[in-house]
């Protein structure tokens, strides 16, 4: 029979497991940026307009943000490992048809399916490490090294995409996905146990439906303002809409028996505070690598392989900072520090890069901005995950992380959406008003960088002011105490 509930005793394979599952959630982030290198031979392989671009981005954030919290939902009613390996499937067919897409729309398309099989295993990832995981301190680390390995996929999508793109092609992108794919598929079954919540229901398909299409419109609507003026019907008819579509999402949560994200759930100040922090996070995290990669290549002229190699210190950072400093911070300062104190540093991050020149250079414009965004971030990613799982149990773990993980991804979504939008419109702004072409471009990324500053930091003081002290904090003091008392 499927366990229902965490064990007393920790389960002897949950290192081993923790390891394959932080090796397919490195897989499912590294595709959120893979991309953002290799646009340019995309876009003139497969005859690709610039709005269309925006979707092999988007396509998958979009779809995997919005369908999250029916896949943790999913998770919980019909089997975790069921769904992490159907969802796995998914995510490696979907890769391939993207590698062999000879048009653009298979391309979207197998976008949106990555998407879907990222919403189904991503939820149910999170949920077995916590579940596997059942003494606080323990879960503390395991969530360390899951949120730095998750920093490290997004940083090691540009760094792979970079090596693929110049050295073979961009279709390699997608194909170094089926092998991780298939060791994960062998050894899950061999490392981890079924579970799920021991009260059976209907998923929420209506609910998932409309936070989905939701999104959709409003990302469109969002992008199509770097075309069009706000009040016009592409831009503010399809936010208006998607809008209404998330309100009515709100509504029917208040009135099924089994929501994907029950607002009840929602009273823990720690836990809806800590998703306000992470979509605060992600707004700018998003179009930090989407805005910084453009302008290494197209203001500094650096070649898809050497921006790859750009960025290898994002990656580091936000490693050390998750499993090396956020652990420590946690058991002395507690997770308000972590998420508010991580957003802050972001947030300067943010403002340096704000000042973004058509003369800059790689070391004194770039170098601070990949050193001090990861180094808030590694905090930001620890703090806000332990936060956002706090009093979980095996009822509700996937709801938990399913609203966890499409934060990250909302926020992604309307990040580069919105700042992305915003910034290629002020680009335009100046070049109506004579400012030449390559200066006005490099601003337009400036300008996102600031908007993205103001975000971070309205993020910062949600992580100081609403997070209250987790049972992981607890259960770690007590454990130091009995140190000290020996």
């Amino acid at each position: 029979m499927a366990s229902t509930s965490s064990t007393l005793e920790p389960d002897p394979r949950r290192w081993r497991a923790l390891g394959v599952i932080c090796l397919v959630q490195v897989m499912l982030l590294l595709d959120v940026t893979v991309v953002n290198v290799a646009l340019p031979p995309i876009q003139q392989d497969l005859g690709f307009t610039s709005t269309g671009l925006a979707w092999v981005v988007n396509g998958y954030t979009v779809t995997y943000g919005g369908l999250l919290m029916l896949g943790g939902r999913l998770g919980d009613l019909v089997g975790r490992r069921r769904l992490f390996l159907t969802g796995l499937a998914i995510f490696a067919l979907s890769s391939a048809s993207a590698g062999v897409a000879q048009q653009a729309y298979v391309l979207v398309l197998s976008r949106f399916a990555q998407g879907l099989g990222a919403a189904l295993v991503s939820p149910a990832a999170l949920s077995l490490v916590t579940l596997l995981f059942t003494r606080p301190q323990e879960r503390a680390r395991a969530m360390a090294i899951w949120s730095g390995l998750a920093g490290v996929g997004v940083a090691l999508g540009v760094v792979v995409s970079g090596i693929l793109t110049d050295l073979a092609s961009w279709r390699w992108i997608f194909f170094i996905n089926l092998p991780v794919a298939a060791l994960a598929f062998l050894a899950t079954p061999k490392l981890v146990s079924e579970s799920r919540a021991a009260k059976r229901g209907r998923p929420d398909v209506l609910g998932a439906i409309l936070v989905t299409l939701g999104l959709l419109l409003a990302v469109f609507g969002l992008l199509e303002k770097s075309d069009h003026v706000w009040l016009s019907l592409p831009v503010l008819g399809c936010v208006v809409i998607g809008v209404l579509l998330l309100t009515g999402f709100v509504l029917v949560e208040a009135r099924v028996a089994q929501p994907l994200m029950p607002l009840a759930f929602l009273r823990s100040r720690s836990r809806s505070s800590a998703n306000v922090v992470r979509i605060c996070y992600y707004v700018g995290f998003a179009t930090f690598f989407f805005s910084l990669s453009l302008y290494v290549q197209h203001i500094l002229y650096f070649s898809a392989l050497a921006t790859g190699f750009a960025f290898v210190p994002f990656g580091l950072v936000i490693l050390f900072s998750a499993t090396v400093i956020a652990p420590r911070l946690l058991r002395r300062f507690g997770l308000r520090t972590l998420n508010g104190g991580g957003l802050a540093i972001t947030t300067v991050g943010y403002v340096l890069l704000a000042g973004l020149s058509a003369h800059g250079t790689y070391a004194a414009d770039v170098l601070p901005g990949l050193l001090l965004v990861p180094l808030g971030g590694g905090l930001v990613l620890v703090g806000s995950t332990v936060a956002g799982v706090d009093g979980v149990t095996g009822e509700d773990a996937g709801i938990a992380t399913g609203m966890n993980n499409a934060s990250m991804q909302i926020g992604s979504a309307l990040g580069l959406a919105a700042l992305v939008s915003m910034g290629t419109s002020h680009a335009a702004g100046l070049q109506h008003a004579g400012v030449d072409p390559v200066t006005a471009t490099a601003r337009g990324y400036a300008f996102s960088f600031t908007v993205a500053a103001g975000l971070t930091a309205l993020g910062a003081l949600v992580g100081f002011l609403g997070i209250q002290p987790a049972a992981a904090e607890a259960g770690t003091a007590r454990e130091n105490d009995g140190q000290h008392a020996a």
